[in-house]
């Protein structure tokens, strides 16, 4: 059983079904919808070997990882990554093409090289296309739209599956070999955010209260370029326009980010977000702006990024002729459930893949583009194990302890908690703000609601938010993407190792013995 519908989950469903094994694939929405679909950038992956290496790509993601990366799935990702992309070229992905028909590679922030393939600026899209099209002709992949996790099934301490609300009843579905949770991430807990409405951390709190780890909670990736327009939503604005020569000004057209490093608009994003922030605080300014004008003609400009110009232009912007107001949304969670180099959890038999899991791929501060590529090597060696597995007998599975009560609340606080963690774990923190949230959230009210995929998303919206906050709050220092106003320096003779949330409670441990089993 698969809960989720991107491309770690539809990867894995095709994999498994090839395999033999009948799957179920999950999904709260559609099956089109996800994080993935929305992902605009690429696939990173060391494809020309002229030019670029794995083991160049392994040292930038060491390196954007600010030291907390786990060195064993940076090395699988880098050597793997470009035999995922090759298999995704050959099931029909319309990647972009060279002349010559070698595809068409480009440099993103904090990349030492072009090494990113993309299909214009809808990548994701493209990937999803492909991937659905494919499970949805597969007789061996039964699809459930519309069906919310509502809590895993757990015998003896080893999952077998889920109970789902579907189409508003509760549904059991059994999962003998194995279940994994693809559930995405959870930029819904921000006010600002370029993530879709689904995005609201559910495999966070479905892995906790069976007994699985989270790790890396509060390292959250907030996007330097997210349009910027009152009434508009963050729409995301692809860091690749940057790498081909987009430019960030002051509202009076001089170029801020060298201000803050010698690298510009490509340094990690991190650091470009906090310059945005800086200059947004400096001028009492709303946001920033993104010049595509230098990428070349306007002609140019709007036939590389069609769906960043066709959505600009539904607000009367011309990406071609005119700048585009930007400021930084919150865009993807480093941390997540703890799994090892083949998807596996802390509990027996349960996965977890994509944004939802932390393989300790990302460290503090993703590389960008290195998402979809972690979601397909680690799909596909997830596959790979549980094609070995051997399955046991079918038998009842009991839902120790499930209350409905315990799970949902009136989703109309939802607002409310993305307001406070865009205040107070927002792009720059500090103790008294993250104090004040971490107490706020963990006695925020919960008056009961009717059972519906709207209140269980509020509950796991909340249970997200509070763990980033106090994981933010413990952590004392600045590094990747969280960043501390009263500890503005890095740390490692004290932090280089890792916050780990269990059922109860917290613990540090150190990076090397985090994942050993």
């Amino acid at each position: 059983m698969i809960v989720g519908s991107g491309a770690a989950g539809l990867l894995l469903a095709l994999r498994c079904a090839s395999h033999g094994r009948s799957v179920v694939l999950a999904t709260k929405g559609t099956v089109g919808e996800s994080n993935t679909a929305w992902a605009q950038g690429g696939v990173a992956a060391a494809l020309d070997l002229e030019e670029d290496s794995a083991f160049a790509h392994f040292t930038d993601t060491l390196a954007a990882g600010a030291g907390l990366c786990d060195e064993r799935a940076a090395a699988v990702v880098a050597a793997e990554a470009p035999e995922r992309v090759e298999e995704l070229r050959r099931m029909g992905v319309p990647f972009d093409l060279t002349v010559g028909g070698g595809l068409e590679l480009t440099r993103e922030a904090a990349h030492s090289r072009a090494r990113v393939a993309h299909s214009a600026d809808a990548t994701g899209h493209a990937i999803a296309t492909t991937l659905i099209a494919r499970t949805l002709r597969h007789p061996h992949v039964t699809l459930l739209e519309r069906a919310t996790a509502m809590q895993l099934r757990v015998d003896g301490g080893v999952c077998r599956g889920a109970l789902l609300l579907s189409d508003g009843a509760p549904l059991i579905v059994s999962a003998r070999s194995a279940t994994v949770l693809a559930t995405g991430g959870c930029g819904r807990i921000f006010a600002r955010t370029t993530n879709p409405p689904a995005a609201t951390g559910d495999g966070l709190s479905l892995a906790l209260r069976v007994g699985a780890r989270l790790a890396d909670l509060e390292f959250v990736q907030f996007h330097p370029t997210a349009l910027a327009l009152e009434g508009a939503p963050a729409m995301l604005v692809s860091e690749a326009a940057r790498g081909e020569g987009a430019i960030l000004t002051d509202l009076c057209g001089r170029r801020f980010c060298f201000d803050e490093d010698p690298r510009g608009e490509l340094a990690p994003r991190d650091v470009v977000a906090r310059a945005i922030w800086h200059e947004l605080q400096k001028r009492s300014s709303h946001h920033v702006l993104l010049d595509m004008r230098p990428i070349g003609s306007p002609d140019m400009v709007r036939m590389r990024f069609p769906n960043i110009a066709e959505a600009c232009a539904r607000y009367g912007i011309d990406i071609g002729d005119a700048p585009i107001p930007v400021s930084p949304a919150a865009h993807y969670h480093m941390g997540g459930i703890v799994s090892d180099l083949w998807g596996r959890t802390s509990v027996p038999s349960l996965y977890a893949l994509g944004e939802c899991a932390c393989t300790g791929l990302h460290g503090a501060n993703r590389l960008a583009s290195n998402s979809l590529a972690e979601c397909l090597v680690f799909a596909s060696r997830a596959a790979e194990d549980i094609g070995a597995m051997q399955s046991p007998p079918e038998k009842s599975t009991s839902l120790a302890g499930y209350h409905p009560s315990d799970a949902i609340f009136a989703p109309e606080h939802r607002h409310a908690i993305a307001d406070t963690m865009w205040q107070a774990a927002g792009v720059e923190r500090d103790g008294p703000s993250l104090t004040t949230a971490a107490s706020s959230l963990s006695n925020w009210p919960t008056p009961g609601a009717p059972l519906a995929s709207e209140s269980l998303e509020g509950h796991a919206l909340l249970t997200a938010a509070r763990l980033i906050a106090e994981s933010a709050l413990l952590r004392e220092e600045s590094r990747g993407s969280h960043f501390r106003r009263d500890f503005p320096k890095r740390d490692d003779s004290r932090w280089q190792q890792r916050i780990v949330w269990d059922s109860k409670g917290h613990s540090l441990q150190p990076i090397a013995g985090l994942r050993e089993r």
